[in-house]
């Protein structure tokens, strides 16, 4: 039997009651498209009929029979989002072949538009929710958003999750990694990717990853920790510029100085040190060796065990064109990235991913989620050395491994949390995949917010396997899509080759009117010369 609470439409409700009548139980996919809907269950179709708004999420409730028969009723929500869910029911014949689950997100940035994009893609994956998501990924119907959940209460994700029957718990943002959100989870007895909090130290103190890199062996680049500002400077004007000041905690991706000069050296001490500019984050710096080279970012699945690589990609962190001006959380991406050779790939899971894994075992908090291992491969050695570790998918690197994943993103990520992940191979779309970030003016300084965005469904539509992302919008009280953040959306697209999703990208973005955002016009246009380079010299 399937039952509809009048939620948002009580109108409705004793005409929607009449429509639903007992349907046999067994293994289904529910496609709603309008008012009009096919039932396909044991290999026959159904003609329903659907209740606006679409159905979005599938709960078992007590069994019961139906003319003699075991069933499991469910009970079905009803939720604005785009009309599409699979669910399965079992009965006393028999149960469903594939194991089915409902999944949360948790975030509500572009890195989790593009998981929630690649679970709703899962064959495997009933349906997805999002805590609290954003209004691109309302509207675009890849998950419902439950924007009213606290994902720094646990209790209160851990009582959605049960109510819901969500059985994978995804974690975006790092703040509820390090904040212990995972840790709940787990003594609640529901799966959850990402990190312990212990586990999440790998970013959240980055002297923690300095000492862990020093006692097994993993190459990183030179470093002192510091608490007192007149001993860091003194340290500073030894070692001298170029040089590399961090806030040791976690300061929103703005808390790393690349110093030119002795003086931006001085100033970010005091800045951190004596100024409390990045509070808490930044009451210890650690002062390290400025690597000459072409930064990358390399991903990898943990199960606490083993690890095994996702596809290579890599961003701009620079502001202005031609990686210039202040550092950001990102303004473009793609993928594969050809500097990262398969023979170096090799080389940093022998070298830096594998002795982290048996590391944080070896120190007792065990490592389950996704390593971000941001990467300089040296000019001077052509060798990879860790500069950081984020503990999460990187934004927007996410982004176009997301659309090039053609593997059940569900069913891998439930295997990392049952330590099963040498059981699995992952399979990606060939070509290349780009993103290009369009930001409020002013980032990564002051901004203002409110600013209208148009032609964002345009943006979609000019070409093949564009995909807007959104990180930073909202609504205004006329209905209009306003910016809300630094980084606002993400314009993706794939193509044959990188010069082919780079044209797509930016095709996509040029539709979009936005008079109150900027963007950099010369994403890839590193790889793309080590791509040509490589065809004149093969040539």
């Amino acid at each position: 039997m399937v039952k509809t609470p009048g939620r948002d439409f009580p109108e409705e409700k004793e005409e929607r009651r009449g429509k639903f009548g007992v349907v046999e139980m067994g293994c289904a996919t529910l496609n709603l498209v309008g008012g009009a809907s096919v039932l396909k269950l044991n290999g026959k179709t159904r003609g329903i009929s659907s209740p606006k708004p679409f159905l979005s999420f599938v709960r078992p409730i007590r069994p019961g029979r139906i003319n003699g028969v075991g069933t499991s009723p469910l009970t079905c929500g009803a939720y604005k989002s785009r009309p599409c869910i699979s669910l399965c029911a079992r009965t006393s014949a028999g149960a469903c072949e594939e194991e089915r689950v409902t999944v949360l997100v948790v975030g509500g940035g572009g890195r989790e538009h593009a998981l929630c994009y690649a679970l709703k893609r899962s064959p495997s994956c009933d349906a997805v929710f999002c805590a609290p998501g954003n209004v691109g990924i309302s509207n675009s119907g890849v998950a419902t958003c439950i924007s009213e959940l606290d994902i720094f209460d646990s209790s209160a994700v851990i009582s959605f999750c049960r109510k819901w029957g969500v059985g994978l718990v995804v974690v975006g943002p790092e703040a509820p990694l390090v904040a212990g959100l995972v840790n709940d989870l787990l003594k609640a007895g529901i799966y959850a990717f990402g990190p312990s909090s212990e586990a999440a130290a790998l970013e959240g103190s980055k002297n923690f990853m300095k000492t862990l890199c020093d006692k097994y062996g993993i190459p990183t680049a030179k470093y002192r920790t510091f608490t007192d500002p007149s001993a860091a400077k003194e340290y500073i004007k030894e070692q001298g510029v170029p040089i590399v000041v961090k806030a040791d905690g976690l300061a929103a991706g703005k808390g790393v100085i690349v110093a030119m000069t002795l003086d931006e050296a001085l100033e970010a001490v005091d800045s951190m040190l004596v100024n409390d500019a990045f509070g808490s984050a930044g009451c210890r710096v650690v002062i390290e060796e400025y690597l000459e080279g072409e930064e990358v970012s390399f991903f990898a699945l943990v199960d606490g065990e083993n690890a095994i690589p996702l596809e290579s990609a890599q961003d701009h962190k620079r502001v202005g064109d031609g990686d210039t001006g202040p550092n950001t959380g990102g303004m473009g991406a793609y993928s594969p990235a050809p500097i990262l050779t398969k023979e170096l790939q090799d080389l940093v899971m022998k070298s830096i991913i594998f002795p982290t894994v048996k590391g944080m075992s070896a120190e007792g908090c065990k490592f389950v989620g996704v390593l971000y291992a941001g990467l300089m491969i040296e000019k001077k050695s052509g060798l990879p050395k860790l500069i950081e570790y984020n503990v999460r998918f990187g934004d927007p690197e996410c982004q176009v491994l997301m659309v090039r994943l053609e593997s059940d993103l569900a069913r891998v990520l439930l295997a990392a949390c049952k330590g099963q992940l040498s059981e699995v191979s992952l399979k990606w779309s060939a070509g290349s995949a780009m993103v290009v970030v369009m930001a409020s003016k002013g980032y990564p300084g002051p901004y203002e917010k409110g600013s209208v965005i148009a032609n964002v469904d345009e943006a979609e539509n000019v070409a093949p396997s564009v995909v807007v992302f959104h990180a930073g919008t909202a609504l205004d009280s006329d209905g209009n899509l306003i910016a809300a953040g630094g980084r606002v959306l993400g314009v993706t697209a794939k193509g044959k080759d990188l010069k082919e999703a780079q044209e797509r990208a930016y095709q996509g973005v040029e539709q979009i009117n936005w008079p109150g955002g900027f963007y950099r016009r010369d994403i890839g246009w590193r790889a793309l010369a080590l791509l040509k380079n490589n065809f004149v010299t093969s040539g």
